[in-house]
């Protein structure tokens, strides 16, 4: 089975291992208090949620959710060896990879990524998707809804897709393959990417709040009496759930989390977030997206999370996701984003020289 391409592990600076990222769905041995001293559903402290299971479904897969035994051996032990072959020492005299469609030279080495080596366990079961519609996917559209044009792609892409990337493309021998928007054509830095201008990273802080596929994949909870603090360590963002007041922002005002409002329904926290801006759409939704989240503590000390999606002027009804965060044994550190800052200059130069020898009917479209 080689219809995954997956990502390679991480060794950091600050001496992680292997070992970290495997034990760190291993349940704490210590008992958890249930509730903390507010009497509120204790979800406070330090969780994980790399994983290699992608966000959606391969189409092939149908209404069958969970992988076999033989597909779960498959599958981690293709991303351990890719690990494995990307952690190995790099000959200085090697020279670059070599160029050609598809290969990124100038991409992160392997050796700098921590995805995850194990599959999405939620109640034991290895899951094929973090969605969870019947197929694993998100629904098409409505006729004629205002979904965004790239978000009506991707949902397109996905349902079609023989393949499914899982972070960074790495090949079988650890090296960093290319990516789509290597070549983007820029106008202007409002043109690429939240993350490529160090802003922020991917769904890590919702909402919904996904795995990045990339590495930092930690965040921590801290609970108060009328907030609720969710800091995700990639990059260094935090998300701020008021208690005990339903009503959200006007319309007008849209923060890059959304605005979120929370409650304890049980041992749950419940979290409704709606203003999502456009640059954070999901799936092409952005302007009337209702997302409600439900974080509960496992008895195996285990973080359940699930979320619902609703936009009624998008999709006929709404849809799911779930999956579980382990416990992570490490803290949270700085993550200091200038990438992208420092990068600025050089890719803005680059379509200007791209300005000087193409017409301008040539011209590769801006991201939309």
């Amino acid at each position: 089975m080689n219809r995954y391409v997956i990502s390679g592990f991480a060794l950091l600076a600050s001496a992680l291992s292997y070992a970290p990222a495997v034990s760190a769905q291993a349940p704490q041995s210590a008992p958890v208090p249930v509730r903390n001293s507010l009497g509120q559903p204790n979800l406070e402290g330090n969780w994980v949620s790399a994983t290699i299971t992608p966000q959606t479904r391969l189409p092939e897969f149908g209404d069958r959710g969970v992988y076999t035994p033989k597909e779960v051996a498959e599958i981690e032990g293709t991303a351990l060896r890719r690990a494995e072959a990307g952690d190995q020492r790099t000959d200085p005299n090697s020279g670059p990879p070599p160029g050609g469609p598809g290969v990124d030279i100038g991409a992160y080495n392997r050796a700098w990524l921590d995805p995850g080596l194990s599959l999405m366990r939620v109640r034991g079961e290895p899951r094929n998707s973090l969605i969870r519609t019947p197929d694993g996917l998100p629904p098409l559209p409505k006729a004629g809804s205002p979904i965004t044009e790239t978000g009506l792609a991707e949902i397109k892409r996905v349902r079609e897709a023989t393949t499914l990337r899982i972070g960074f493309n790495v090949s079988e021998d650890g090296n960093v393959l290319g990516s789509p928007d290597v070549d983007q054509y820029t106008e202007n830095p409002e043109n690429r990417s939240l993350a490529e201008r160090c802003i922020t990273f991917g769904r890590n802080g919702g909402a919904p709040m996904f795995p990045n596929g990339a590495y930092n994949n930690h965040t921590r909870i801290v609970q108060a009496p009328d907030h609720v603090a969710i800091e995700v360590e990639m990059v260094h963002d935090t998300r701020i759930i008021r208690l005990n007041d339903r009503k959200h922002l006007p319309s007008n005002i849209r923060p890059y989390f959304g605005d979120s409002v929370g409650w304890y329904d049980g041992d749950a926290l419940v979290i409704e977030t709606t203003n999502i801006p456009k640059a954070q759409a999901f799936f092409g939704s952005w302007e009337n997206l209702k997302i409600t989240e439900r974080l509960s503590r496992t008895t195996d000390n285990r973080l359940a999370y699930s979320f619902t999606i609703e936009d009624p002027t998008i999709w006929d009804k709404p849809w799911i996701g779930e999956y579980e965060f382990g416990a992570l044994d490490g803290d949270l550190y700085e993550y200091a984003c200038h990438e992208g800052n420092y990068a600025m200059p050089g890719i803005l130069a680059g379509s200007r020289v791209e300005d000087s020898t193409r017409g301008k009917g040539q011209r590769k479209p801006a991201r939309q």
